[in-house]
């Protein structure tokens, strides 16, 4: 088995952090299952990007799910111990989620492109088919991406310290633990998870540029509205790659450990999809305020 050191050895700082966490939990809970469960019931929000909004809101809950309950549960803990399978079982689905999210906000990013600089040629571009074999393909990269890590973590020896100085299995702490040389180990993994976040953020970051430039040219009101919408795109993708890119885009046993940075992506992000895509949303504030007046 496995020791998870935590965020903090301190007892008020634990109380603090399960009431910051919990509460950031319950909104990514609430938060996405109400973007579900409105984009569902109103025929209105039938495109493509609420389509893959849909899907996105679905991972996170997977995503923060997998991290969430047992970070909350071990802060109320004395002692944090965690099983040699299931540490390595959370890993595989963090990574398996984690990546299939980056290649989704990907697609979303080629969605707003197409919308934006296609306009005449987007209902074909984007169709129902299209948007699922998009969405499958996010999944099937994730999993693979997955496979690749755990593999290559499950075949290390692991016979001597057992204690993680995170609060949850990643692979960087984890193969720190390893009682071998993991040099050629630690740079396959952050060639593959380091380069995945790097890569799909230069796409959207290539993306984002050809819709400005696009705006630039012919602005109207409209695009106004999409270019609001990608801004706020933008800034979720920002919080969500730029941690990413630093953690796994580097040999893991030469630094430090980085868990206070890795809240940013695994409790902060989660929360800020769903008020971003609502509040900043008219569509979806009007059709979430109809939902409420049927329900009443």
């Amino acid at each position: 088995e496995f020791i998870l050191l935590g965020l903090s050895n301190t007892r008020e700082l634990q109380v603090l952090s399960f009431t910051t966490f919990f509460l950031a939990y319950a909104m990514v809970l609430l938060g996405n299952l109400l973007l579900i469960v409105t984009v569902r019931t109103d025929p209105k929000l039938s495109s493509p990007m609420y389509f893959l909004l849909c899907n996105l809101s679905f991972i996170d809950i997977c995503y923060t799910s997998v991290i969430s309950p047992r970070m909350l549960v071990d802060l109320l803990s004395q002692r944090k111990a965690i099983a040699f399978e299931d540490c390595i079982a959370q890993l595989f689905f963090l990574h398996f989620v984690g990546a299939s999210e980056m290649f989704l906000l990907t697609v979303m990013a080629y969605d707003r492109y197409t919308a934006i600089c296609k306009p005449l040629h987007y209902t074909a571009i984007m169709s129902r088919q299209v948007c699922w074999v998009l969405v499958s393909s996010c999944w099937a990269g994730g999993f693979l991406h997955s496979i690749v890590q755990t593999l290559l973590t499950i075949q290390l020896p692991f016979c001597g310290p057992n204690k993680i100085d995170s609060y949850f299995c990643d692979v960087p702490p984890v193969i720190r633990l390893a009682c071998t040389d993991i040099y050629v180990t630690e740079w396959l993994m952050a060639s593959n998870s380091g380069l995945i976040s790097l890569v799909c953020f230069l796409v959207l970051v290539v993306s984002y540029t050809f819709i400005l430039v696009t705006i630039r040219v012919r602005f109207t009101e409209g695009h106004w509205k999409a270019l609001s919408t990608c801004a706020s795109h933008m800034m979720v993708v920002t919080l969500f790659f730029v941690p990413c890119i630093f953690i796994y885009l580097r040999p893991f046993s030469t630094f430090p450990s980085d868990k206070h940075i890795c809240v940013i992506y695994t409790v902060l992000s989660p929360v800020m999809n769903p008020l971003i895509y609502t509040l900043r949303n008219n569509e979806v504030k009007v059709s979430m305020w109809k939902l409420w007046k049927r329900c009443r």
